[in-house]
């Protein structure tokens, strides 16, 4: 498989999504740093791999900024950015802890903005690179006992069509991802049907990467074939 980058940088790794991005662009020769605000659970991925595993807080700009640096250093400049962390807090509005809101809100869209500033600020002058972000369904349905989460979501979501709108002009391709469903693998998915595959949303991102600019998509809706919606 050919993907017209050099190196990529995901923050937010885990066992799903991220891993099958991991292994897809390792599988197309494609240097990888993974970065997780645990690093050492990522060391699977890694002996399998041969990805570059680094620590993060994304919610802490000079962090993120850190995170940048250092994968510069390692694998050049990244030319794909992928950010997937997502702040989960459930529970009847009237109840939430605001705290806890604050830092989930901050995890789902404030550390994408971070993120989106620094790769920009590397892309620019090159005038390449792609940004994707993974969004979810509550980003344009907000569920109720999940309002911190559509709030982070829907935040992504403008953060996605805005830096689009700005980059895209740039040679910069910025993607929003909405995965509406459970991923396969996740606590909450089964491995039927009604699940999404992590390696299939994979594929969807790279063929996002593969368009020519003169047919980009700023946003992808994914879902399992038997959803009703």
């Amino acid at each position: 498989m050919i993907i017209p980058y050099r190196n990529a940088l995901i923050i937010g790794t885990g066992p799903g999504i991220s891993a099958s991005l991991t292994r897809l662009f390792r599988a197309a020769g494609i240097p990888v740093v993974v970065a997780s605000r645990r690093p050492e659970r990522l060391e699977p991925l890694v002996r399998e791999s041969g990805a570059i595993a680094l620590g993060v807080d994304a919610t802490d700009p000079v962090g993120v900024e850190r995170l940048f640096a250092e994968t510069e250093s390692r694998i050049g400049a990244p030319e794909i950015v992928v950010y997937n962390p997502s702040g989960r807090v459930r529970g009847p509005i009237a109840d939430l802890n605001p705290l806890e809101v604050e830092q989930a809100v901050a995890v789902t869209a404030l550390g994408a903005f971070y993120t989106v500033q620094q790769a920009a600020k590397r892309m620019i002058p090159s005038g390449k690179g792609a940004i994707l972000l993974t969004g979810a369904t509550a980003g344009v349905k907000g569920f109720p006992l999940s309002a911190p989460f559509a709030m982070g979501k829907f935040a992504l979501r403008g953060l996605a069509q805005s830096a689009a709108r700005e980059l895209m002009p740039k040679g910069i391709h910025v993607a929003h991802f909405i995965i509406d469903g459970s991923v396969r693998g996740s606590r909450t998915g089964d491995p039927g049907d009604s699940t999404l595959d992590p390696d299939a949303i994979a594929q969807a991102y790279a063929d996002v990467l593969r368009q020519h600019r003169s047919a980009w998509s700023w946003e992808l809706e994914v879902r399992p074939w038997v959803e009703r919606f």
